[in-house]
């Protein structure tokens, strides 16, 4: 189970890097700030996320879904704004991030056998 998490860990901070060398706008400064973002991202995700979720719900029913991707641009902005070593310039940045890096986790946990999206 620890093993599990620490790989996790690992793989979202690698994903973080090369999501912040393909998006403008996003910049991470080592692996470190990768490693402890993904470790908040992850809190963020657990306990913030839902909570924003159930909030926006309607906006989110009217939108056909489309606010969540605002939602995960706002998870990815705040932990930006958390943690030191983590730059985002501008929301456009932080949605295109925030998509990429879900599609990522999703094929990475395809690829692992894991189901449900991480982000």
């Amino acid at each position: 189970m620890m093993i599990e998490f620490l790989a996790h860990l690992v793989i979202t901070s690698a994903l973080l890097l090369l999501v912040s060398s393909i998006v403008p706008g996003l910049q991470v400064d080592g692996w470190g700030s990768a490693f402890i973002g993904a470790l908040l991202l992850g809190l963020v995700n657990s306990f913030l996320r839902p909570l924003m979720v159930l909030l926006t719900f309607p906006l989110t029913i009217v939108t056909f879904g489309l606010f969540l991707l605002v939602v995960n641009a706002l998870m990815l902005w705040l932990v930006a704004a958390l943690v030191p070593g983590i730059h985002l310039r501008g929301f456009g940045s932080a949605i295109l991030g925030s998509v990429l890096l879900s599609l990522l986790n999703l094929a990475v946990g395809a690829v692992a056998g894991r189901s449900g999206p991480t982000l």
